[in-house]
């Protein structure tokens, strides 16, 4: 009888020792809580589930994780297995050696994703990010007023100082947004509009930067009080309360504008054309492996996860992302199919910003010439000039 215990005691000591532990995978992203809460409650139970597995979520910012990998990495001590990033925050993190050369994984990208997506990601030849979660900028208009006074939405810049002009007149107050607020949404417009003019922004006074800072200063008599104040959140309130009739931003505003305010007369299409053509800034995330990550193999397959239509799939109905996958927006019915054709629309005219060490130089330098020439209205080409040789310097520095 005590050798029948016995043998059970030992059975059970030697189960519970030889039962493998259950991986914990550490992953870092930079989301609201509206965003988090759709990835821990849809997203990341399921791939818990069949890999038997918990993961970690860290809320880290992208202006953040650079500093915290190159610690982590010089200590010994990595704590991240895979992240997404701001897929303008890549540049520093190839340089500084501090992510995986994932060249060898080219093969688990889903077929169905745009081949601009996956190029993104690749520095020198090599791929160090994968697609996770494009953003591309599509334009809210109010339906109700442009039919109150015959309008039709703009296609190309001329047609949008038209529009902005009659609205202006009729109501006496500007009903155009543009984000003049400053910062990243300032910037992304520029960014867009000089690009869509044949200019580099970079040059800040090449024909396309003098083309672009010359249209604004026309359009700004015409455009709503409100753009001082507008960046990403405030200018969907603006439609949304209708204090103005049209607007570019990000997908998520479907979700607030039409689905929150319940504003079904604001309609969606992918934009309008600069002299030289349409161009809509992509942003949004990649994903990436910290060297020294101690679940790569986990890693690797999470973003597989995350990458496939099931995954990609939630994200789109749940928070407006656009997807990286082509067979995503077929699914999309109801009410939001028409929003997302203009998503998908806009992607075609999609073009990614310079990844450079020195962006917030950039950033910075774009800003004060947006307020001393457009609102201030300082001499035009006096100002671009002037930065032009500072970001020359800037570059030059960082070489």
């Amino acid at each position: 009888m005590n050798r029948i215990i016995f043998l059970l005691i030992s059975l059970i000591f030697l189960t519970s020792c030889s039962a493998p532990k259950e991986s914990t995978l550490k992953v870092s992203m930079s989301l609201s809580d509206e965003e988090w809460r759709v990835v821990k409650e849809e997203i990341i139970p399921k791939f818990e589930h069949r890999n038997h597995c918990r993961i970690e979520t860290l809320q880290i910012e992208a202006g953040d994780l650079p500093q915290i990998l190159k610690s982590q990495s010089m200590a010994g001590k990595m704590e991240i297995d895979v992240f997404a990033q701001d897929n303008m925050q890549l540049s520093i993190l190839v340089e500084e050696d501090l992510v995986e050369n994932l060249s060898g994984y080219r093969g688990m990208i889903p077929k169905e994703t745009e081949q601009s997506l996956i190029s993104a990601g690749e520095f020198n030849r090599k791929l160090y990010f994968l697609p996770f979660r494009p953003n591309v900028q599509i334009v809210y208009y109010n339906e109700d007023a442009f039919k109150k006074y015959a309008l039709n939405v703009p296609r190309n810049w001329d047609e949008l100082i038209r529009v902005a002009a009659v609205f202006k007149q009729r109501e006496g107050v500007g009903r155009i947004l543009f984000k003049a607020w400053g910062n990243g949404p300032t910037v992304t417009q520029l960014y867009e509009f000089i690009v869509s003019a044949g200019g580099d922004p970079f040059t800040f006074n090449d024909p396309g930067c003098l083309r672009t800072f010359d249209f604004l200063k026309k359009l700004w008599p015409y455009v709503s009080p409100d753009s001082t104040k507008a960046k990403w959140n405030t200018s969907n309130d603006y439609i949304a309360r209708e204090s103005v009739y049209l607007m570019q931003n990000w997908p998520f505003g479907i979700n607030v504008i039409i689905e929150d305010y319940k504003k079904t007369n604001i309609k969606t299409y992918h934009g309008f054309a600069g002299p030289k053509g349409e161009a809509h800034v992509i942003g949004g995330d990649v994903l990436g492996i910290p060297k020294g990550s101690k679940n790569k193999a986990l890693a690797l397959k999470f973003i597989e996860y995350l990458q496939s239509r099931e995954a990609q799939k939630i994200l789109l109905e749940k928070l407006s992302w656009p997807s990286i996958r082509t067979d995503v927006y077929s699914t999309v019915s109801g009410w939001r199919a028409p929003y997302f054709r203009a998503v998908k629309e806009a992607m075609r005219y999609g073009v990614f910003r310079k990844n450079v060490t020195y962006w917030a130089d950039f950033e910075r330098y774009m800003n004060e010439a947006f307020t001393r020439i457009v609102i201030k209205g300082e001499p035009l080409k006096q100002v671009l000039d002037h930065y032009a040789e500072e970001m020359k310097k800037v570059a030059n520095k960082k070489k």
